[in-house]
């Protein structure tokens, strides 16, 4: 079956199209696809609430909110950074030991939209009693969890993972389409991903924002989980099945549309994700993405 076509339309001309590729796996077997599900992609921070899984594992004092922030790429609003600093005093760690970079105005580690990830791997360390300067290294215990993790809950070897360097300088790890959905679906049912993927459901805010592809899924469809990546990714899963899309371009701005049609073909309802309006700097509506 061929890739989701999205078409980015201004007035009655199509100014752009954006193919998705699209997979759904349930019980280990494919159940619905469009496109390529061998698509190999890095999960950049589609990643994250299986990078949170060791630190579930290994912080039974961390709470929902704890856990959801350190499954988050956040906007910097005040509850998320607010949750950041919550999970830092909880490490215990000071801003200054985030490896992430810095960014906003004026610039902070913090206001980094991994800050919460970094955060978590910060308090993985302190459980295992590692050093944790330099963390964010690949031959770091930390990183070696983050590999060890992405294969148990993808079900493959350890050396099958491509590994490359993230935006925020940890490692990111690629896998076919079909054994990131696989890997989403199992994700509950995983030690620690249970308390992972209830954080989540919890806190959907916290993991983006209002108008993020990823929390507007756990809005719609309550039980699910959803996570988006850089270049175009978007991880989800419920019900016992896992859902992954990426736009063959890395524009992720036909996430939703693509999402809301394709998991209409599972019956789900995503149909306030199904159009993005699109507006000028007057506030006067141009145009519009949808399938």
């Amino acid at each position: 079956m061929e890739p989701i076509r999205v078409s980015v339309s201004r007035g009655d001309v199509v100014e752009a199209v954006h193919r998705v590729h699209a997979v759904a796996v349930q019980d280990g077997a494919v159940v619905a696809e469009s496109g390529d599900s061998g698509l190999v992609a890095f999960m950049r921070s589609s990643s994250k609430p299986i990078q949170a899984i060791p630190l579930a594992r290994a912080r039974a004092d961390l709470d929902d909110r704890d856990l959801a922030i350190a499954s988050a790429s956040h906007l910097a609003d005040i509850d998320q950074l607010a949750a950041v600093r919550a999970l830092l005093a909880k490490v215990p760690a000071a801003e200054s030991e985030l490896e992430c970079g810095p960014a906003g105005d004026p610039p902070s580690p913090l206001k980094h939209n991994c800050s919460g990830k970094h955060a978590g791997m910060l308090a993985l360390c302190r459980a295992h009693g590692w050093r944790s300067e330099g963390y964010r290294l690949e031959g770091h215990r930390v990183q070696r969890e983050m590999l060890a993790v992405h294969a148990e809950a993808a079900e493959v070897d350890e050396d099958e993972i491509r590994t490359g360097l993230d935006g925020c300088g940890v490692l990111t790890f690629a896998l076919p389409l079909e054994r990131m959905a696989y890997a989403f679906s199992r994700l509950p049912q995983l030690d620690g991903g249970d308390r992972v993927a209830a954080a989540m459901r919890a806190h959907p805010a916290l993991i983006r924002g209002p108008l993020a592809s990823d929390t507007r899924l756990m809005q719609a469809l309550p039980g699910w989980i959803a996570k988006g990546g850089a270049e175009g990714l978007l991880c989800a899963a419920g019900n016992g099945i896992g859902v992954a899309l990426k736009a063959e371009d890395g524009n992720g701005r036909g996430l939703g549309p693509a999402a809301a049609s394709f998991f209409s073909r599972l019956d789900l309802d995503l149909s306030d994700l199904a159009v993005v309006p699109l507006e000028n700097s007057r506030g006067e509506a141009v145009g519009e993405i949808r399938t």
